[in-house]
């Protein structure tokens, strides 16, 4: 891939931002895409069904490197963002969530990890700052290193507090050729990231490469509605069943005893249907003890004491100064992020 910066002329890099209903949050993203120190840039805002809202925010903006796209109906993220692909005009294709941020270095940070990669088609991935209105951490705590499978890093936790591996969709950046020959699955309710990055690491020539230093702003568990966060666990277990081939035993067990097991909590799902899940981790995967004890702790712990218990041992742990970046107590508001 060093061919993309041995020209004269640095590459043009599309960030691509699907949106609907978040006006206010998308205007900061926007802002954040705009004011990338990477000299060639183009923000493509694809708006998911009717939202007039978000349109008339857009048009306040007011600059020639932003494009806006609006789709007759909603049509889900993964659609939204294949069609922002298509449309863009940049080589390197990077996107970006409407309600994160971007820091102003994160796009110039990653193409100089380009230009040491050797892969053909190289992934491009950053920590991030999850920022919530109660602690703002950096994760992940594991910098991805090759050649680890890339299902084994992301579902596999090496410890009970430990929260895995993260390549969330606003760090991602790739070639427009790969996204064209591999698009993002339309009709997936949820984990859209992780089936792309996973069908895509499948491939051989791709590679994924992740900037040690955190590049993006994450907003979590500020307690807005997203689809999945409200998707039931059999939606999980269905989809960690559909690309059972391509990731290890180990992976699946792993994915079953957090992902399957939390919202199975979460929902209040009947004992037979907790059954249901350990038989999956235990008989379709290669559990370790670790994903048992994941399993119980996600099943009976809720999910805000378990976070609280998280955050605690979090400040108790050296990790380099990236783990915490603060805790404190929950403000009277919910917290907004400013733009960068």
């Amino acid at each position: 891939m060093q061919e993309y910066l041995s020209s004269p002329e640095r590459p043009l890099v599309s960030a691509v931002i699907p949106t609907r209903g978040r006006p206010a949050l998308l205007a900061c993203a926007v802002r954040s895409a705009l004011r990338q120190s990477w000299p060639r840039m183009e923000v493509i805002v694809v708006v998911d069904g009717c939202d007039a809202a978000s349109t008339h925010q857009l048009e306040a903006l007011a600059d020639p490197r932003l494009r806006v796209i609006c789709l007759p109906a909603c049509a889900g993220g993964g659609a939204a963002r294949n069609t922002g692909v298509r449309s863009a005009r940049g080589d390197w294709i990077a996107f970006l969530d409407d309600d994160d941020e971007w820091h102003p270095e994160k796009i110039e940070r990653q193409m100089a990890a380009v230009a040491t990669n050797r892969d053909w088609f190289p992934i491009v991935t950053c920590r991030l700052i999850a920022q919530s209105a109660t602690a703002s951490r950096v994760l992940p705590r594991r910098v991805y290193q090759t050649p680890q499978p890339v299902a084994d890093y992301l579902f596999c936790r090496n410890g009970l507090f430990d929260s895995g591996g993260l390549m969330q969709t606003s760090t991602l950046m790739a070639p427009r050729d790969l996204l064209t020959a591999i698009p993002f699955r339309e009709g997936l309710r949820m984990h859209q990231d992780w089936d792309w990055l996973i069908h895509a690491a499948a491939h051989e020539g791709v590679g994924i490469v992740m900037v040690p230093r955190p590049l993006v702003t994450w907003r979590v568990e500020d307690g807005r509605d997203s689809v999945s966060r409200n998707a039931s666990w059999q939606t999980s277990l269905d989809w960690i069943r559909e690309i059972r081939p391509l990731i290890s035993p180990r992976a699946f067990s792993s994915f079953v005893a957090v992902q399957c097991a939390w919202r199975a909590q979460r929902s209040h799902a009947r004992l037979r249907d907790r059954l249901d899940i350990l038989r999956a981790l235990l008989l379709e995967g290669r559990p370790e003890w670790r994903s048992l004890a994941h399993f119980l702790l996600f099943s009976v712990l809720p999910t805000r004491l378990r976070r609280s218990v998280r955050d605690h041992v979090s400040k108790d742990i050296d990790h380099g100064g990236l783990t915490l970046a603060f805790v404190r107590e929950p403000a009277a508001a919910a917290l907004r992020k400013s733009s960068v």
